[in-house]
């Protein structure tokens, strides 16, 4: 009898709850270290596209005008 009322109980229990609600100003507060950042992107010198800044360019593979990596051919 007592496990048929426990799984009725844990069946209909609700999960917890906020104690109070939070005013704008506090849920404003909160969020603003939310906001995502842009990536910083600068054009290629070598072939013109844009790469992230201080990064080796992933087109052609150089990094402030030398070529650094070899990059393969695509098929």
């Amino acid at each position: 009898m007592r496990s048929v009322l426990c799984r009725i109980l844990r069946s209909t229990s609700v999960g917890p709850h906020p104690k109070r609600k939070l005013s704008r100003s506090r849920r404003g507060r909160r969020r603003a270290h939310d906001a995502l950042s842009l990536k910083h992107l600068v054009v290629c010198e070598n072939c013109g596209e844009y790469h992230v800044a201080h990064h080796v360019c992933l087109n052609c593979g150089s990094y402030r005008g030398e070529t650094v990596v070899e990059i393969k051919a695509d098929k």
